[in-house]
């Protein structure tokens, strides 16, 4: 008999099927053993009956432990109070390993403990429904961008040179030359556009910052847009389409996740287009008003962030932030040349900034000049030159950080757990 999936066991009530899977859970009811099954599709209850099993199979659900290997067969069932509404009455279990001593029980365990334990602690409820709610904003954001004419161009693990700051570097060695673990693909984007007119990166980024915040990754994955004869505008535009169709799509497909999660979808079902957008000069006034007051030209930290989103039911767009805290390559404001064309997307609900983006340079002299105020070395960036001497044309694009974002759809307390294997500072191990 070939096996099914638990997902799919509403079209087999009355039938019987075969799950191979672990043992989740189980309650010991002396003649009646209820296993809690699960194979990665979701879980069910299966029921095992002495006077229904052979002796051999009623046995082995009496012996079988917490996450052992197991196969089942049985009867699907209706069963309104079981979990996902239906159960397996059993006639046949057998065990392919038996686990002993599983060390993550259903006490409180300490996070260090869960940490170092994080290849186990992936098969509990709530990791495995956050994972699946993060594959499924991986394939709405794919799937957006495809249908919008987005061409997917893989850009370099190792690069020669800095896109976001010297100053978080991860170096290497590159058969005798120095080189750095990438920050962002978004230069190589600007010259695949001038290929292509619209293109996407979807990879690993690096960041060495010794930040130990419920916010930050060393490692974290990143989706970058880039376009052609596109400015700040089009970029905001294309934003908040995509996150919210980001939204709809993890609303239609995880209903049981977000239900694991405890979620409250009522907040999700607002991030519908248009965005709020404030200026960085007007979110200075509102800080100072708020007793929160920051110098002008520098950066939002967490509680700026906050302070800001809190105003709003959905994402909102802070724009031109001052030319000296924005990266190099940032378009400069026509109607004030001490501010730039960027813009953050800040989450609602203390998440913060999900996506960062704006116009880029598109002016020969005026990129030598910043990569020479910010004392870049040159010889690194003269392909990156190449792109304005060669056809240049006004372009725009952005970064959406795949683990904020799912820390916020999932509404969970810390980034780490919104991906398999989390890099923070001091750790990396599993």
């Amino acid at each position: 008999m070939s096996s099914v999936l638990i997902r799919d066991v509403a079209n087999f009530v009355g039938q019987e099927v075969t799950i191979r899977g672990w043992l989740y859970n189980k309650t010991d009811k002396g003649r009646l053993q209820f296993l809690m099954v699960r194979d990665g599709s979701g879980l069910i209850q299966a029921v095992a009956f002495n006077k229904a099993l052979p002796a051999e199979a009623f046995q082995a659900a009496q012996v079988v432990t917490q996450e052992s290997s197991l196969i089942v067969t049985g009867t699907v069932q209706q069963e309104p109070r079981a979990p996902g509404g239906y159960e397996l009455a059993l006639s046949n279990v057998e065990i392919v390993q038996l686990a002993q001593d599983y060390p993550i029980t259903p006490k409180e365990h300490g996070i260090d403990f869960l940490m170092d334990n994080r290849h186990l602690w992936l098969r509990s409820r709530v990791q495995w429904a956050v994972l699946r709610v993060r594959a499924a904003v991986v394939r709405a954001i794919r799937d957006y961008l495809d249908n919008q004419g987005f061409l997917l161009v893989d850009c370099p693990i190792l690069t020669p040179s800095a896109c976001e700051g010297t100053t978080t570097l991860f170096e290497t060695e590159y058969f005798g030359e120095k080189a750095y673990l990438t920050q962002s693909g978004q230069l190589y984007n600007e010259a695949t556009i001038m290929a292509f007119g619209r293109t996407y990166c979807f990879g690993p980024a690096f960041r060495a910052e010794k930040s130990k915040t419920r916010r930050h990754l060393i490692e974290f994955w990143m989706v970058e847009p880039e376009m052609a004869y596109a400015g700040l505008e089009e970029c905001l535009r294309v934003e908040e389409e995509l996150l919210s169709y980001v939204v709809m799509r993890v609303l239609e497909s995880c209903k049981e996740e977000l239900q694991i999660l405890e979620r409250d979808t009522t907040k999700l079902e607002q991030i519908v287009p248009p965005f709020p957008r404030i200026s960085y000069n007007d979110v200075l006034q509102l800080l100072k008003e708020a007793g929160e007051e920051l110098a002008w030209g520098e950066d939002f930290g967490a509680p700026h962030e906050v302070a800001i989103a809190a105003r709003y039911d959905k994402p909102v767009f802070v724009h031109r932030y001052p030319a000296k805290c924005k990266a190099f390559y940032m378009a400069a404001d026509p109607e004030n040349p001490e501010l730039s064309l960027s813009a953050d997307l800040l989450a609602p609900e203390g998440y913060g900034e999900i996506i960062g983006g704006g116009e880029r340079i598109a002016s020969l002299e005026l990129l030598e000049a910043r990569i020479a105020e910010h004392q870049l070395p040159r010889e690194a960036y003269e392909w990156y030159l190449d792109l304005r001497r060669y056809g240049s044309v006004p372009h725009s694009g952005f970064g959406l950080g795949i683990e904020r974002t799912v820390t916020y759809l999932c509404g969970i307390h810390h980034i780490r757990e919104t991906i398999a294997f989390p890099r923070t500072l001091g750790r990396m191990y599993p």
